[in-house]
């Protein structure tokens, strides 16, 4: 079943979602995470700050857009699960997407009320905010996925995927771990600011270095090494699925993937300032959404199929 007004709308949502994912990204960078105190869901102990600060404002307005995203979600689900059949995949999706977005609320509500923001450099921020990436990243998959299945694209399988089955999971997998070390890299970057590259390079390396310092010099090798993983992933999907979907959307993967890269470079050289975090953040969620695009489409049951020797494929869907 295909529905085109409810497939537009989702991408409007997974758009909606984005915009409010980098607000959140600019209250961490800007350290405004305390501008409302240690309060949820009030602000410094009211519904609507009076005379707030420049700190609060944004704190207070991140929460306000998260609350309408919220909201946005809650319909969406409504709408999904009345537009479709009992037990179909959209179903799902608009369930487990209600659920993320929960737990996202919960998630934010935990680091304030914890008083995991701010100057805060403990470790259990650098763990809270780390699942906050995993989750988000759940949230934005979830939501695309079901867009992608209201549009059309079939209902996903990984029996009998050969080489597909194997690699489409694990790039899903190690796009999570780059996120959540480019999310405390980014944290390191805002709690231990260096004033050049070299000086930078000394933190993380020095005798004695705060953990965030230590582990924010990983993630460049990591990015680096997923990187070539997602092209060669992108590669052999196009190769083994030759349908012009998995086709035009690993075109998309990789271009991505290429310009991330330079993102990241320039982010590096500009010792990350805060534009170009949210840059950073944007094209990372892009790769991922790509990425989730690409699984979604050469899992799907009905796509064509190119059997290649040595690759582990069952053989050619267009054979049959």
């Amino acid at each position: 079943m295909v529905n085109p007004r409810f497939a537009r709308a989702t991408w409007g949502l997974v758009a909606f979602l984005l915009g409010v994912v980098a607000w959140g990204a600019y209250v961490r960078a800007t350290g405004s995470g305390a501008g409302c105190g240690a309060h949820w869901p009030v602000c410094n102990g009211e519904i609507v700050p009076r005379a707030p600060a420049l700190e609060t404002l944004v704190e207070f307005s991140h929460r306000v857009s998260s609350g309408l995203v919220t909201l946005a979600v809650i319909a969406w689900a409504a709408w999904g699960y009345r537009a479709f059949p009992r037990g179909h995949r959209v179903q799902a999706g608009v369930v487990l997407g209600t659920v993320a977005i929960l737990v996202e609320g919960g998630i934010g509500a935990a680091l304030v009320l914890l008083r995991l923001t701010g100057k805060d450099e403990s470790l259990a921020r650098a763990g809270v905010m780390a699942l906050h990436l995993v989750n988000t990243f759940f949230l934005l998959g979830v939501v695309t996925l079901t867009g992608a299945w209201a549009g059309g694209t079939g209902r996903p399988r990984l029996r009998d995927q050969g080489a597909i089955g194997v690699l489409v999971p694990a790039a899903l997998v190690a796009m999570v771990a780059l996120g959540v070390s480019g999310a405390i890299a980014a944290l390191g970057d805002t709690l231990f600011p260096a004033r050049s590259l070299a000086e930078g390079f000394r933190q993380d390396l020095a005798g004695g270095a705060h953990l965030l310092l230590r582990l924010r010099v990983l993630h460049p090798l990591l990015a680096v090494a997923v990187a070539l993983f997602l092209l060669g992933t992108a590669a052999v999907a196009s190769l083994l699925r030759p349908g012009r979907q998995v086709r035009r959307t690993a075109i998309a993967l990789a271009a991505l993937v290429v310009v991330q890269l330079t993102a990241g470079l320039v982010n590096l050289a500009l010792l990350a300032p805060v534009w170009m975090q949210l840059l950073h953040l944007f094209l990372a969620d892009a790769v991922w959404l790509a990425l989730v695009v690409l699984g979604a489409a050469a899992l799907a049951e009905d796509a064509p199929r190119l059997a290649v020797q040595g690759l582990g494929e069952p053989g050619s869907a267009s054979a049959r």
